[in-house]
């Protein structure tokens, strides 16, 4: 059961952290307005429509997305601001361990963190999905793919040298089959390919065609051809940020069709998809870290905590960004890659931890 001191700090946490959100957030969206607004006027978009299909997702994407960190900025601020009242030190004084006293810290973050979990895996796809139909309507530029390479199912391969979706034109376009022993059983080729979008119908200009026959092959060259494929345009010209648009279970099957491929942006699915589970776990830890920094009066006041404090989210953020690197171009496995932030930063709580309750 919850008791005065737990109430009163767990209110003095909730209501910290909503109150720096929104600030937060209102600054982001006030800047973001400020670079896009020419291009909302320019495209007509309505304010309703900017309102409910741009800026409601966006700030639910990147309030969800700087969550642990303004928990941890938030938990360090009114912290130092108990400790700087001298309100700490009678607690801990009346007997009450600092085990004890971080308990209602620990309650607060397992809400917002499940908050959040919930958030990664079901409520921000939906919401991306949104703001990413209103940015392709209103002011993004087209999807252009250079130099793509795929395998699907039954030994095909498929190559092209870009494609520019204004003209909605696959260059350069190559097609295989090949058997189990890798041999090769068809192969397409054309100067260009046109996809009827939506659909698996394909139209090529200028090919070339050759099934490989027990005696003789049958070639054929010709100035266009309709044609059928297992695959669409959408296949192979994606945004890089897809995968944000995908829930748990989508993302996971995504992953698996897209490793049947052999697609170069494997790393940085796996890293969105083990992201969305080790960000809101990063609650607890900061939560910790924010709590043994804080919990003692210093010289300076407030502002030296919320110095220390930025500079560990500096540190951690650093850490975020070298891991993600050796994921994408080391081949470092993407589970691990996205984890070692939260195990480090988890063996620094253990030890201000344990430093805080001497």
């Amino acid at each position: 059961m919850l008791k005065i001191l737990d109430k009163y700090i767990i209110k003095k946490f909730l209501t910290t952290f909503f109150f720096m959100l929104g600030i937060i957030m209102l600054l982001s969206m006030v800047f973001d307005m400020s670079e896009r607004l020419s291009e909302f006027i320019e495209k007509k978009a309505s304010i309703y429509i900017v309102i409910t299909e741009y800026y409601f997702p966006f700030l639910v994407h990147y309030g969800n997305m700087f969550s642990s960190l303004i928990i941890f900025v938030s938990v360090i601020w009114f912290t130092a601001k108990m400790a700087q009242d001298s309100e700490i030190i009678p607690i801990l004084n009346s007997g009450i361990t600092f085990s004890r006293f971080l308990k209602p810290y620990m309650i607060a973050a397992t809400f917002l963190m499940v908050i959040t979990l919930m958030m990664n895996h079901y409520v921000l796809p939906i919401s991306n999905k949104v703001m990413l139909n209103f940015e392709n309507k209103y002011y993004r530029d087209g999807v252009h793919v250079e130099n793509y390479h795929a395998e699907f199912p039954h030994n095909i391969s498929l190559s092209i040298s870009s494609y520019v979706s204004e003209n909605n034109v696959a260059n350069d376009f190559i097609f295989e089959q090949t058997d189990k022993k890798d041999r090769s059983i068809y192969f397409l080729k054309a100067r260009y390919a046109i996809n009827k979008l939506g659909t698996n119908k394909w139209k090529l200009k200028d090919y070339y065609e050759r099934k490989v026959g027990d005696t003789n092959d049958v070639i054929v060259n010709g100035k266009e051809k309709d044609t059928i494929f297992e695959f669409r345009i959408g296949d192979i010209a994606q945004r890089e940020n897809i995968a944000e648009t995908m829930t748990y279970s989508e993302l996971s099957q995504f992953i698996k069709s897209e490793k049947l491929k052999g697609s170069a942006n494997i790393p940085d699915y796996e890293i969105i998809f083990y992201e969305r589970t080790s960000l809101p776990f990063a609650t607890y830890i900061l939560t910790i870290i924010g709590v043994s920094v804080s919990s003692r009066r210093k010289r300076g006041g407030v502002g030296i905590n919320i110095a220390l404090g930025l500079g560990i989210i500096f540190i951690y953020i650093f850490a975020m960004k070298v891991t993600n690197v050796a994921a994408l171009n080391v081949g470092f496995p993407a589970y691990i890659a996205v984890w070692i932030p939260n195990v480090i930063f988890a063996v620094v709580a253990f030890f201000l931890y344990r430093h805080a309750k001497r």
